[in-house]
């Protein structure tokens, strides 16, 4: 697949580059991007849900009513489950829910999105381009000339940039990653992906069949 390159201003350079077809022209499989989504989530989990058992409960022990004649049903201590404030059964506990994925499948998760968006014409490539500070408003401009700025989009950089960052840390809808964190989950959340020119050497080295 052969894509334009753009600068910033939303222009084209008059120059094309060629995409992987073994990285973004593959037979998309469904299940690696299941499986690699869930994991993704999960270790986003904190796991740290408690809830008190009966053992635990700040409660008197003692009887509240004498065994029989009382015509209700038997009750031992306010710990009990069945009263307000008591005990809970089979409540959640400290948990990580983190498991273990192989590489092989989560480089072919990969593989299968970016093959999704391609297919549906929602990668952009830019030329590499950097700021000279912190600008929200920039970052807004740049997004508007390629006109994905009303677009939940995902900017891959080539190397880590904190000044286009930290322009694109207040705006809800973009997420700026280096290209060796591309991720499943990031890549199929966006409806935009702009992608700088030099970040496809790193893409291609990560995600290259093995």
């Amino acid at each position: 697949m052969e894509l334009k390159i753009y600068n910033i201003n939303g222009s084209e350079t008059g120059r094309t580059i060629n995409l992987e077809d073994s990285i973004f022209a593959i037979e998309p499989n469904d299940h690696a991007i299941y499986l690699d989504v869930k994991q993704y989530l999960a270790d986003n989990r904190q796991g740290t849900a408690k809830a008190k058992e009966r053992s635990e409960n700040a409660h008197s022990t003692r009887k509240l009513k004498r065994q029989k004649g009382t015509g209700g049903a038997r009750s031992g201590d306010l710990k009990s489950p069945v009263f307000v404030g008591g005990g809970t059964i089979f409540g959640p506990k400290p948990r990580d829910y983190r498991f273990k994925l192989n590489v092989k499948v989560k480089r072919l998760a990969r593989r299968s999105a970016l093959t999704y968006k391609a297919k549906d014409g929602a990668i952009t490539v830019v030329e590499n381009f950097s700021f000279e500070a912190p600008k929200t408003k920039k970052m807004i401009e740049v997004l508007n000339n390629l006109k994905v700025g009303d677009k939940k989009s995902l900017v891959v950089l080539e190397n880590q940039n904190n000044f286009v960052s930290l322009s694109a840390r207040n705006l809800k809808n973009v997420k700026v990653v280096n290209a060796s964190q591309l991720n499943t989950y990031d890549i199929l959340n966006a409806a935009s992906i702009v992608v700088c020119e030099g970040s496809f050497a790193e893409i291609n080295r990560v995600l290259a069949v093995k």
